[in-house]
């Protein structure tokens, strides 16, 4: 596969094939970042945080064909620690984004799920983000994280559970 080559060049320290991989996963990133932090700067500094640690470390990766999950695996806990070290509640400023971003029926059920999951634990909220928004199958989640995919199961079906229960509230209110 084309994309293993292109790794393992990136590897022996080839800046091209890292470059070309990074285009490859760009918008991706941005928009996984986003989801975390819902404004397009701080969505940014996460992306460039994330592919500054990537690059740094690409030579700890050992298997190519997981880059891109590993890639991911690093943005996470980039978007993480940002929003650690940034607690703070960042207002949804910008709707017309938001239709881009998610593909619902109305601004209005897409700025509830927006917030619906945006109230989920970290762990939930991840699994959902990896599942719904970047296709990851749950095998591919639980090798992201590093857990168990009866983990990745069970933080899933809760995170579904809790985002019925508080969209079926907010439509009751």
């Amino acid at each position: 596969m084309l994309k293993n080559k292109q790794v393992k060049k990136a590897k022996r320290g080839n800046n091209k094939a890292f470059q070309e991989l990074i285009q490859d996963e760009k918008d991706k990133l941005y928009r996984m970042a986003y989801l975390y932090v819902k404004n397009e700067n701080d969505a940014l500094d996460i992306v460039q945080e994330a592919i500054y640690k990537a690059y740094i470390s690409i030579k700890t990766l050992k298997e190519p064909q997981y880059f891109s999950s590993w890639l991911t695996r690093i943005l996470i806990n980039a978007a993480l620690d940002f929003i650690r070290k940034n607690r703070r509640v960042i207002p949804i400023d910008k709707i017309e984004s938001m239709k881009n971003a998610w593909e619902v029926h109305t601004v209005e059920d897409n700025l509830d799920l927006v917030d619906a999951i945006d109230r989920l634990e970290e762990q939930y909220k991840t699994v959902v983000i990896l599942r719904y928004y970047k296709d990851f199958s749950i095998k591919q989640i639980a090798d992201t994280l590093s857990c168990p995919e009866g983990t990745v199961k069970t933080h899933l079906h809760r995170a579904i559970k809790q985002l019925r229960v508080d969209l079926k509230e907010g439509h009751t209110r």
